[in-house]
């Protein structure tokens, strides 16, 4: 069960908000320290054990943090044969986590569980705070001996009921992230002021009805708060609108499906590029993404390629992962691979039986997760590509596709 504000241009998609999560033992007051912390009823507390059994996230504003997605996990101790199945979702969720709260009972203390779920923050490389909870009904020394102790993360001692030390706990909070959470962009660092970015926005029957999809409305806004200048067509308006223009374009940004006609209509000397490949650059690793494009070519017949899609949504009769890519794949190659496809949260463990992943930019998902799954494809020696860089590649535009991002700069300052 989620909560997921809506996705117009006045709201943060849950996919850029600072994801926060709770973990800890049942009873740890995970849901209780929630609901203090928002000062809402967000989650259901309850005396009766194993009160949350899944991840409820609920995305809402926090200060002094700002946007953020909240998480309530179940148990880490339930040992039942259900219980397995609910602490396997709550470790997923430690993939999407920027921020990990581990609660502790402070009548009880530190658990192996406990110490368990450390270990898998390091591993992961999440920050943590350690929360003491119940600190209304512990004795001013055992707060005491909480805090002269010496940890080497964070810790808090608080009362979720009584609301003791939240104010405390939530400037920590945004302490922990200040420098976990450096300030990106799309494209905003890549335009000047008053520079125009031409956008082209194919609308066609797979288009939502009335709206712009999630990464054209991001990279409008991105564009704006950089004082650029945004012209939107479709692909079939494009020549005229540049002919149109007084002054030329710093770029066109186009929607990847669109490439071979739009780099038609683009003179050479304005900068081309596409909304997935600057999602790759905003949230993947693009340099993989370039470099993994190129093993395309090398791979055997049959070989078995994952294509895989951050969002759900109703698949078209000609749906750009399922049904375009293998097509384009195909024709460019003259091969026949074998394909798997995934969408949404769902991404496999086992990653060895491929020889290529295919990425969309990830607009869905935050970066944690996004950077997770291409850590999870470099661990396991397969390469990762994006939606964007392939067909660029395909187009014989990779080049040019990439080039506004400045992609051998970055490295020689490296």
């Amino acid at each position: 069960m989620g909560f997921n504000n809506s996705s117009d241009l006045n709201s943060t998609p849950s996919s850029d908000r600072v994801h926060i999560s709770f973990f800890g033992r049942t009873n740890a007051g995970k849901s209780s320290l929630i609901n203090a912390v928002t000062r809402q009823e967000t989650a259901l507390v309850s005396e009766i054990k194993g009160t949350t059994t899944d991840p409820v996230s609920k995305a809402m504003e926090i200060l002094p943090i700002g946007p953020v997605v909240l998480t309530d996990t179940p148990g880490i101790d339930d040992k039942s044969i259900l219980g397995e199945m609910r602490v396997k979702r709550a470790k997923q969720i430690l993939n999407k986590t920027d921020l990990a709260l581990l609660v502790v009972d402070i009548n009880i203390g530190i658990s192996e569980e406990d110490k368990e779920l450390e270990k898998l923050f390091r591993e992961k490389n999440i920050p943590y705070i350690i929360v003491y909870n119940k600190s209304d009904m512990a004795n001013r020394q055992m707060t005491e001996n909480i805090s002269l102790n010496s940890h080497d993360v964070p810790c808090i001692c608080v009362s979720s009921d009584k609301g003791d030390n939240i104010d405390a706990l939530k400037e920590l909070m945004a302490k922990a992230l200040k420098n976990e959470m450096p300030e990106r962009r799309i494209v905003g660092d890549l335009i000047n002021k008053g520079d125009v970015a031409v956008l082209v926005v194919p609308i066609d029957k797979a288009a939502p009805k009335g709206r712009l999809i999630l990464p054209q409305q991001q990279v409008i806004r991105d564009i704006l708060d950089s004082d650029g200048q945004v012209v939107v067509v479709k692909e079939t308006g494009l020549k005229s609108a540049l002919a149109s223009l007084k002054e030329k374009p710093k770029v066109v940004i186009t929607d990847s499906q669109a490439f071979e006609k739009v780099k038609k209509d683009t003179p050479e000397d304005i900068y081309l590029t596409s909304f997935s490949i600057l999602f790759s650059r905003y949230k993947g690793d693009i340099k993989e993404a370039v470099r993994a494009v190129k093993t395309l070519s090398y791979l055997k017949e049959d070989s078995k390629i994952l294509i895989c899609e951050a969002c759900t949504h109703h698949r078209q009769c000609d749906d750009i992962g399922t049904v375009k890519l293998p097509k384009w794949i195909g024709e460019f190659t003259g091969k026949k691979f074998q394909y798997e496809f995934t969408s949404g949260g769902y991404f496999p463990e086992n990653l060895t039986e491929y020889k290529l992943i295919i990425h969309c930019g990830g607009c869905m998902i935050n970066r944690r997760e996004m950077q997770y799954r291409i850590s999870m494809a470099k661990s396991a020696g397969i390469p990762i590509t994006n939606y964007g860089i392939l067909i660029a590649h395909m187009n014989g535009i990779l080049e040019r596709s990439v080039e506004i991002l400045k992609l051998n700069e970055e490295k020689d300052k490296s």
